[in-house]
């Protein structure tokens, strides 16, 4: 299912495909599995998240750091994985809550632990939440891979001005 969906993405992916991948007729797939929605989900809740080893360094510089969250999230295999991850809960609300919530855990941890820096260093108030801040992070980019559309240079330095007015100290 990985192979398939980081091949050609999530629409090209078919029941039938699966079923000779897995060298099984299609009604045993579906004996399993409601949809192929239900089978990626249960993959990526089991498996490995593409793109979950992906480390974002902290520097001294809250804007350059935000600036390299929102590259990290534009690039590869986490767009596909992505827009899997939105018909999946469109179709399964309590695995789509699952997996959402385990792909952002390591967002709301970044956020957290970057915002409690920018607080340290005095460049962020001591009042703003980490966890709103990190929903907005996780908005901006769901938004844009619900649409299909990359984000770009100018959107990213917009949004960040945005939210450095917001949070600054």
């Amino acid at each position: 299912m990985r192979a398939a969906l980081a091949a050609d993405g999530y629409a090209s992916v078919t029941i039938e495909g699966l079923a000779a991948e897995a060298q099984v007729s299609k009604q045993t797939i579906y004996r399993w599995w409601p949809s192929k929605a239900a089978i990626l989900g249960e993959a990526l809740l089991e498996g490995e998240l593409p793109g979950a080893d992906i480390s974002l360094p902290m520097t001294s510089d809250l804007a350059a750091d935000l600036r390299a969250w929102f590259a990290m999230q534009s690039c590869g295999s986490g767009e596909t994985v992505a827009r899997a991850l939105i018909a999946v809960t469109a179709t399964d609300p309590e695995l789509g809550a699952s997996l959402n919530e385990r792909l952002a855990a390591p967002i709301r941890a970044w956020t957290t632990e970057r915002i409690a820096r920018g607080v340290e260093d005095g460049d962020v108030r001591a009042d703003v939440d980490a966890g709103v801040v990190a929903e907005q992070l996780i908005a901006f980019g769901s938004y844009a891979v619900l649409l299909g559309r990359r984000v770009e240079t100018e959107q990213v330095e917009g949004i960040v001005e945005v939210l450095l007015r917001g949070i600054r100290a």
